[in-house]
């Protein structure tokens, strides 16, 4: 086996407890997917409305309106990492993911030159110790994955 895909986020760690360790002893890469938390890491939504009619993101449980509105104090935390940092939170939110392991290479969706100049910023992100314990401190979010 040469590489694993599962999702990993700041909203999605089940990986970190036994699949990414394996990958880390084995030499296998990581390749996480919605790194993002399907876009809500990166602020872009701040309600249900937001969602174009036929995302498949309305009938996710994280996604429902209740759930947003909890949800968005979690990413009112990355906001406040990111502006300590100096980056954006998607940048943040991909910076935690890449600081879980040598072996790990996220796969974000990047679907305009905006997101993707966002995105490869990430990489120059350094996240102190301090950064990683407040964003490993985050609660889990409100709402199931699917």
């Amino acid at each position: 086996m040469t590489s694993v895909q599962s999702e990993l986020s700041l909203w999605t760690r089940d990986p970190l407890a036994e699949v990414l360790p394996y990958c880390e002893q084995q030499g296998i890469a990581f390749l996480p997917y919605s790194p993002l938390g399907r876009g809500f890491l990166a602020g872009r939504f701040s309600s249900f409305g937001e969602l174009p009619a036929d995302d498949f993101r309305r009938g996710l449980p994280r996604f429902q309106q209740d759930a947003i509105r909890a949800n968005l104090a979690f990413v009112g935390r990355v906001r406040q990492i990111a502006d300590r940092v100096g980056a954006t939170p998607a940048q943040v939110a991909l910076a935690w993911v890449l600081a879980q392991g040598r072996y790990v290479i996220p796969i974000p969706g990047t679907k305009t030159p905006k997101y993707l100049a966002d995105n490869v910023g990430a990489a120059d992100v350094e996240l102190r110790e301090k950064d990683l314990a407040d964003l490993n401190a985050l609660p889990a979010p409100q709402g199931g994955r699917y």
